[in-house]
Order: structure tokens, then C-alpha cells, then sequence
């Protein structure tokens, strides 16, 4: 197979694209790194794209080489033809090719293996020739056998309609005709296991839908309902006009040996055929529904991990809880502990009032500007709480309710213990909270991103495949945003491009031992970070103490060169560059000749291009260019929601069929996707991505069952 042809085709890019990035994968380089310093290679692919074509690298390669081992085996057992070996060249997915393997392959014991044994293979031909002189019974009396087993000539003619059976199914053009027509005209069907049963099912109860037209988080939730024992599932299709398509292939007259074949037909379809396409077509819409809704994970975990950081503040971090408390911690600008506390916001009036005074003491001791609180188990009332304290404090406070999913297992990690080591765990996750409105990214690095809990059905997902893209998607925001070499905790190094754990400690040891890094090119000395390391990690770790200002930048040291000849050109000088007066460069790229200075440079202009964006703001922060979180002083109970009243909220998760949005009552409120706009959308996170600030209106408030519906479309 021409992977670069393929894959150019798929993508819709040069051939030359796809064979640069095919080999740039093959030479070690990291998706990071080819994305952002190797664009003239690929046509300036963002890492996402490049992210799905080495995926589909990796399943060609796989596909192929399963295609090799079928080829072996075939031809291990020297029945490998001319024809079975372009059959395997032109199957295109792994089911083509294990449906021409099926002949071939090994088989348990089976019906048609036994017929074999009783030597019943010779009548089986010849009733498959369908002769109209042939007589199967009469034939069959011929291979009655005390010492074989078969008794009779029925016996006979049964076990040869077994073996018969059994290649009807083992034929890969019978099996892609039936998986066609199942896909094209099969139901999905689901019933209660017990319809007096309530459960959050009860839609599913007695359900259908086409398996052309069923929407993947249906899929999900019928799967999790028949996982739970609430719902029996099956693919209901056409019997009659499937078995239709296979008689014609294989009835080809209308005698006593068609009607056997008939028969055997029908006995292969319902015991053999159908119950396998089955579970394929089930197991595809399966993985098909597993890929859309790791997609919509990662995308909204990218868009939890880029929100804008509140920088220069300082925090009060509240872990709501009712028997043990309220857990407290305050943080300086930078993350470090200046304060902690337990409060009990939720117990007798005495301990509320005590709660108070030691709130307000902590805020005016320390100049807390912002309140961070938990979204967990009593977060309404401790909500409810510090928006009484942010009354009686007489200053201008705000406070934000953050996702604190894998707070806890951050608290409880080796990681948690190292960096805080005098800090109970409990208090622990309350630093947490309040470091999660400061810098989102650097915090949430270090929980498994799988604990993040902005998907749908993430439990129910193949872990593997999930992991490996969360895991992407977390590099892929590290290194967009850039990590400081000086202050980075090991679990936000890791992430970095071309760097492993080994590296990271060493990374980590050498700051300990020789004090700050002064340069990029310090780096060098740390031990195990070879060239090929240093290339890869380089440009993502900035080092704002160096006396070279481009260390502090996204440019890489390959280009440093090419950065100060840029400047001559474009009539500045370094100390211009020193004293951060370059805000115009880009607009002076603008007005000269691009291509020329490529050529005089000897750089592509995509990174020519970077060099100037990044000699502009120095040390400059993607997510500074975001709408800032919303921040509140009041809060509303869901009593207080009128139908119609209009509101501002912040987008929580963004799932198939629409999205949550906190609106300050605790409980977030569902905009349906036919509610988000008024053109037609195939997904909600074509208009709407986690952290967005939206208007939206009450459509309906049940308060007994918590239950917000919000329109956007007003």
C-alpha cells in the first residue's frame, strides 16, 4: 500500500505533505513539534490533523500488516491463488480482510467439521452441483456407516447440508452483501427486560431506530442500559430478503439438491450468518459512537485546559463538604500556600458564625480578591454561604465555581505529597481549587485527564483509546501555551515535547542543585536530553531570567539566526527587541516582500511569519486572548427561575445532543441542540465550546426533579 498516496487522497492534501510528515513521524519527531516548526513540510497542519493522520497511519500499517499474515497462513496451507491474493490487495478494511480468511482459519469443532469426519465432503459437492439426474437421498445411502457414524442416507444428507451451511457462511462475497443490506435496511431495536421497572431508561423501553440513522449517544445509552440489565437489544432486519440475496448466489436450480441448498442457506443465515453480522454491525456502531464521543471529550477538555488563567490574583480555594467541612486554602498570585482552614458553612447556627469571622479574618488578613469554589457535594450551600460573606466583607469580591472533578485523586498522589508535604490531603484539593482559576492548564496537568469529567459516557469508553487521546490533546495545550522551564512541576514537564519521566526528574534534580536556568541552551548539560531531545523540547520551554530575550519566546533556537537577520531587515535592533518595542513588526512583514526575505533568509514563510509573532509579544500567553471567566457576587435558587427571565451563564459540557450551562443556581440547565441557534447544526459544539459566556432564557424550571431547559434562540 502507498500510504502517502492514500492518505494524501483522504486528507486532501499534496502527496508531498503526507511522504514529509510520514517520514518526519518515522525520524522520532513528536506531533507538537511537526505542527508548529515544520509547517513548510506539511502546508501548516495544525496538530489536531496531524494527531488523525498519524492514526490513520497507524491503522493503514496495521491493516496491511494483518493482510501480510493472512497471505502467509493461505499460503502456509498452499491453497494461496492468484485470485485470493488480489481479493486481499483490494480489501479495504479488517472485516474484508478476515472474511476472505474465513475458509481458511482454524476451526473449533463444529457441525460441518463433524460431517467431514463421517467423509460426507464428496456428497456435499455434489449436491452443491444441483444436477437435475441426481437423487441426494439415494446418493446418501451410499455413505451409510456403522463405523463413520451416520445411520441413515437422511443422516447423510443432513451432515453434507451442515458442511454445505457452513461454506455458505464462510463466503466473504454472501457475508459483505448481508452486512450491506443489514446496514442500509436493519433496525436497532430495544426492549425492557422488565417494563414495571423504572429506571432512566424508560425511553429505550420498547425503541427503534434505523442503524443507518441512530445517533451515536443513543447507541451509548442502550448499550449502558443492556449492560445494566434494563434493556434486551438486537438488530431487526428483512429475514425474507436477505435470504433472497443469498439463495441467488447459491440456488441454481429448482430440484431436490436446490431445495437442500435452499434449506442450507436458511440454516446458515440463522445460525451462522446473521447472529455474526449481528454482533459486527452492534460492534461498529459501538466503536463508532466510542470515536464521536472521545472527540467530543476532547474537545471540551481542550477547552477546559485553554480557558483564560485569572492572573495577579489572590485566591481563597473552598472543597465544599457537609460532616467534615469546608475545606479552605488561600494562594498568592504565583500558587504559593498562604493560608488554610476548616470551616463548617453547613452545621449549627454558631459554627456558621464562627465560619464567618474566620472567612472574613482570612480575606482581610491576606487581600483575597477571588473566591474559588468546588462544584462537589455541598457546593450550593457553600456558594450560598460566601456570597453572604462577599456581602458583609465591604469589598469588591467575586467569587467562581470551578469543575473540581480528580481533585481528590490529585490530593491523594505522590505528586500532591511532594509538592505539598505539610498539607493534610484534605486541605490539598482545597489548593487545588483555588489553582484552577489561576492557571487551569499547569493544574489540571496533573490529574489523569480521564477524571475530568466534560464528556459523555467516558466510563463506558475503550480506556486505552481514550487515554492515548486525552493524552493528545493535553500535549497539544501545553505546547501551544508554552511551559516555563523554571517553575514547571514535573507533572506539566512531562507533557512537553520530546520529554519523558526520566528527563523530567533529571530536569527537575539539576534546577534543585545548580539553581535557576539561565539559558535554553542550558539544558544541554542535564543528563539523559540528548540533541534529539533538545530539538523537540526546546521551543516549548521559555526561560524568562535568560539574557537572550528570544529564550523567553515560541521561537526555536534552530531560528535564532534567522530572528535577528529579520530584525536588521525590518529596521530594528536588538535593544528594541529588549525593551519590548516591536509591537508593529508584524504590520512592517506586511508592507515588505515576504517572499523575498524567505529567500534571503533561507526560511519558509509560514516561519517567518511565527518569528514575527512572537518577537511582538515576547513571553506572550494564547489564552490571554480569551474572553475571561465569568466571575459572580450573587447567586440565585432554582425558586427564583421564572419562565422567560433572562440570564448569563457560563457553557460546563458540551455533549451530542446540546449543552450544560451554569447559570449561578448550582444546577446547570440543558440547552437542547434545536434551542442553541436557529440554523440547522449536526453537533452543538459547532456554535458553543466549554468556558463560552452566553445568554440564554428560562424555557421550563422543575425544581423537584432539578431540572433547568434553556433556549439560546431569543
Amino acid at each position: 500500500m502507498d500510504y502517502s498516496q492514500v492518505l494524501s487522497k483522504e486528507f486532501g492534501i499534496k502527496k508531498e505533505y503526507a511522504d514529509n510528515i510520514i517520514n518526519l513521524l518515522d525520524e522520532g519527531n513528536t506531533i507538537p513539534f511537526i505542527a508548529r516548526y515544520r509547517k513548510e513540510m506539511h502546508g501548516s497542519m495544525d496538530d489536531q490533523l496531524i494527531r488523525e493522520f498519524t492514526e490513520k497511519l497507524e491503522y493503514y500499517r496495521s491493516l496491511n500488516k494483518r493482510r501480510e499474515e493472512i497471505r502467509e497462513l493461505i499460503n502456509a496451507q498452499e491453497l494461496l491463488t492468484d485470485e485470493i491474493s488480489a481479493s486481499l490487495d483490494n480489501a479495504q478494511t479488517l472485516s474484508e480482510l478476515e472474511d476472505i480468511y474465513r475458509p481458511y482459519k482454524p476451526k473449533r469443532k463444529t457441525r460441518a467439521s463433524v460431517a467431514k469426519e463421517k467423509g460426507l465432503e464428496p456428497l456435499a459437492a455434489d449436491i452443491l452441483k444441483q444436477e437435475d439426474n441426481f437423487n441426494p437421498l439415494a446418493e446418501g445411502e451410499k455413505y451409510v456407516s456403522e463405523e463413520k457414524g451416520v445411520a441413515s442416507a437422511q443422516e447423510a444428507v443432513n451432515g453434507a447440508m451442515d458442511i454445505i451451511a457452513e461454506q455458505v457462511s464462510d463466503n466473504a462475497e454472501i457475508r459483505k452483501r448481508i452486512r450491506n443490506l443489514t446496514n442500509i435496511y436493519g433496525v436497532i431495536s430495544s426492549k425492557a427486560s422488565d417494563s414495571e421497572k423504572e429506571s432512566v431508561y424508560q425511553l429505550y423501553y420498547d425503541f427503534e431506530e434505523p442503524v443507518s440513522k441512530i445517533a451515536n449517544h443513543r447507541i451509548l445509552a442502550i448499550n449502558r442500559g443492556e449492560k445494566e440489565g434494563f434493556l434486551k437489544v438486537s438488530v431487526v432486519t428483512d429475514t425474507e430478503r436477505n435470504l433472497s440475496s443469498i439463495c441467488s448466489l447459491t440456488v441454481k436450480a429448482d430440484n431436490a439438491s436446490g431445495n437442500i441448498v435452499r434449506e442450507a442457506c436458511a440454516d446458515a443465515y440463522q445460525r451462522l450468518i446473521f447472529p455474526s453480522i449481528e454482533r459486527e454491525i452492534r460492534n461498529d456502531l459501538t466503536e463508532k459512537a466510542d470515536e464521536s464521543a472521545i472527540k467530543v471529550f476532547s474537545v471540551n477538555l481542550k477547552q477546559l485546559l485553554m480557558q483564560a488563567p485569572v492572573k495577579g490574583k489572590v485566591v481563597m480555594g473552598l472543597d465544599p463538604g457537609y460532616r467534615t467541612g469546608c475545606k479552605v486554602a488561600v494562594v498568592d498570585q504565583t500558587g504559593k500556600v498562604l493560608d488554610t482552614a476548616v470551616i463548617y458553612p453547613t452545621h449549627s447556627e454558631v459554627k456558621v458564625a464562627q465560619s464567618k469571622a474566620k472567612m472574613l479574618d482570612l480575606i482581610k488578613k491576606h487581600n483575597v480578591e477571588i473566591i474559588s469554589i468546588g462544584n462537589g457535594t455541598a457546593s450550593k450551600e457553600t456558594e450560598m454561604f460566601a456570597a453572604e460573606v462577599i456581602k458583609e466583607s465591604g469589598r469588591k469580591l467575586y467569587y467562581m465555581v470551578v469543575n473540581e472533578a480528580g481533585a481528590s485523586v490529585y490530593s491523594a498522589s505522590k505528586s500532591a505529597a511532594k509538592e505539598l508535604p505539610d498539607l493534610d490531603l484534605t486541605l490539598r484539593s482545597a489548593v487545588s481549587i483555588a489553582r484552577r482559576l489561576q492557571d487551569p492548564l499547569a493544574e489540571l496537568v496533573k490529574i489523569e485527564p480521564k477524571a475530568i469529567g466534560v464528556g459523555q459516557y467516558q466510563h463506558d469508553m475503550p480506556q486505552k483509546q481514550l487515554g492515548e487521546s486525552l493524552d493528545g490533546v493535553v500535549e497539544d495545550c501545553v505546547n501551544s501555551v508554552g511551559v516555563d522551564l523554571n517553575t514547571a512541576s514535573p507533572a506539566l514537564l512531562t507533557r512537553v515535547s520530546g520529554l519523558n519521566d526520566t528527563v523530567c526528574k533529571n530536569i527537575v534534580a539539576y534546577r534543585e542543585e545548580n539553581g535557576e536556568f539561565t539559558s535554553r541552551s542550558e539544558l544541554k548539560k542535564v543528563p539523559k536530553l540528548g540533541p534529539k531531545a533538545f530539538e523537540q523540547c526546546a521551543g516549548f520551554l521559555r526561560v524568562a531570567e535568560s539574557k537572550n530575550p528570544l529564550d523567553n519566546t515560541g521561537v526555536h533556537p534552530e531560528s535564532y539566526k534567522a530572528a535577528k537577520q529579520l530584525l536588521t531587515i525590518l529596521n530594528y535592533s536588538e535593544k528594541d527587541f529588549k525593551n519590548g518595542s516591536l509591537t508593529d513588526i508584524e504590520q512592517r512583514l506586511e508592507n515588505s516582500d515576504i517572499n523575498e526575505i524567505s529567500e534571503k533568509l533561507g526560511v519558509g514563510i509560514p516561519t517567518i511569519k511565527d518569528i514575527a509573532k512572537e518577537l511582538a509579544k515576547p513571553g506572550r500567553d494564547p489564552r490571554d486572548e480569551l474572553p475571561a471567566p465569568m466571575l459572580r457576587s450573587d447567586i440565585l435558587d432554582i425558586k427564583d427561575l421564572k419562565e422567560g427571565m433572562e440570564l448569563k451563564g457560563t457553557v460546563r459540557n458540551v455533549i451530542d445532543f446540546g449543552a450544560f450551562v451554569d447559570i449561578g443556581v448550582h444546577q446547570d440547565g440543558l440547552v437542547h441542540i434545536s434551542q442553541i441557534c436557529d440554523k440547522y447544526i449536526k453537533h452543538p459544539g459547532e456554535v458553543l465550546k466549554v468556558g463560552d459566556i452566553v445568554n440564554v432564557k428560562i424555557l421550563s424550571v422543575d425544581p423537584d426533579k432539578n431540572r433547568i431547559s434553556l433556549t439560546m434562540r431569543f
